[in-house]
């Protein structure tokens, strides 16, 4: 009995001093984000995986999110497909069909049991695409005709080809990709998400015509500034109108060049979102920051996120390279309300709990992050 009482006077003494501890940390403060109360800032970042094999959710990914989730944690799952042409790479997941949606809800369902929040990334290739993954080998749609000048793999997961030259969409057609973009919310949320993250960044299709490097049209989809944005604010009042708007985040990248995406004034580029952004009363924005990131190293530059931050009235998320002490003080100074980690949390499927007792970090293999093994580079990682 003794034994007993004296146990649990060292849980609750072990458990206030964690507590104590958490609180000095800023990346382990409590955040209210919408109607989600997290016990933390940090957060998954969209990783792709390349394990949906023929685009349908595994169940390893049980436990592969299941790893990575924490009671008030947030997670956004790997970049899934609106629609069958908007695949662009191997066994990535999908979640335009009923068979899609309930392979993913035994992985929602694991996350939550977890006590985590879970939104899903919803994503277009565009151009980032070959024939070979597109219905009856059609020909990829973007924003433009021009390709993409590098080398993609093919569907085999291992040899590469040439991006295949897109085809521009037409005006009327527009609208059916904001409606596949609908449809996956709705999707999203029956299977159990929280919510949804659009993705518009990285050259994929939303950033095909965010950025002027590669939008060429004479329409009113490109031209200007305003104009150039117009894709992705439709796509985003579309689906916050769907799923509701307090389930719904973006992300950004103005200053990356990834897939040739480069434009001629990012930080006006960004600020416009981020201004326009507030009409529809989203979630978050989530925004990638403006500094090369190479193997091992992070190069900051002299350009910053801060005039979007102070423009956009919701949840401010960042990403980019991130650290346990760089991203406490984006936390403390305030120049981010969450912090987004991809390449450290896929190694480190304990990334809070390291965090909170600044222990050492397991190391990422690059080698593994696309491999298909269902363990490999996936689960293996150890915990402290």
């Amino acid at each position: 009995m003794n034994s007993i009482e004296n146990g649990e006077q060292n849980k609750e003494r072990e458990g206030r001093m964690s507590l104590s501890l958490s609180n000095s940390i800023p990346l382990l403060t409590p955040y209210q984000l919408g109607p989600f109360t997290l016990s933390h800032r940090v957060v998954l970042a969209p990783l792709t995986r390349q394990r949906s094999y023929d685009c349908m959710p595994q169940a390893h990914a049980i436990l592969y999110y299941s790893q990575r989730a924490s009671p008030g944690g947030l997670l956004i799952a790997e970049a899934t497909g609106v629609s069958p042409t908007a695949q662009g790479y191997p066994n990535t997941p999908g979640i335009w069909s009923e068979e899609q949606v309930e392979a993913w809800k035994p992985i929602v369902k694991s996350v939550h049991d977890k006590g985590a929040v879970f939104f899903c990334q919803i994503w277009h290739t565009g151009r980032a695409s070959h024939v070979e993954y597109q219905p009856n080998g059609q020909t990829p749609v973007s924003s433009t005709n021009k390709s993409i000048s590098g080398q993609t793999l093919r569907a085999n997961g291992k040899d590469l080809v040439q991006f295949s030259p897109p085809r521009a969409l037409t005006t009327d057609e527009i609208p059916q990709i904001v409606d596949d973009f609908c449809i996956a919310a709705r999707n999203a949320r029956a299977a159990g998400f929280d919510g949804v993250e659009i993705h518009g960044a990285h050259g994929y299709l939303i950033d095909q015509f965010l950025k002027d490097s590669i939008n060429d049209r004479s329409d009113c989809y490109g031209g200007t500034l305003e104009n150039c944005c117009r894709f992705a604010l439709e796509v985003v009042e579309a689906v916050a109108n769907e799923i509701g708007a307090d389930r719904v985040g973006i992300r950004l990248s103005p200053f990356a060049s990834y897939l040739e995406s480069s434009d001629s004034n990012p930080e006006a580029l960004g600020l416009y979102m981020a201004e326009a952004l507030n009409k529809y009363n989203i979630l978050y924005a989530h925004y990638v920051e403006p500094r090369m990131v190479t193997v091992g190293e992070s190069f900051p530059t002299e350009k910053s996120l801060l005039p979007m931050r102070k423009a956009f009235k919701g949840s401010f998320l960042v990403a980019g390279g991130y650290n346990r002490e760089d991203g406490n003080a984006a936390i403390d100074s305030g120049k981010a309300d969450l912090v987004v980690y991809g390449r450290l949390f896929l190694a480190n499927p304990d990334l809070p709990r390291r965090f909170e007792l600044n222990a050492t970090v397991n190391k990422y293999n690059r080698e593994t992050f696309y491999i298909p093994d269902p363990v490999i580079g996936y689960t293996d990682y150890p915990f402290l």
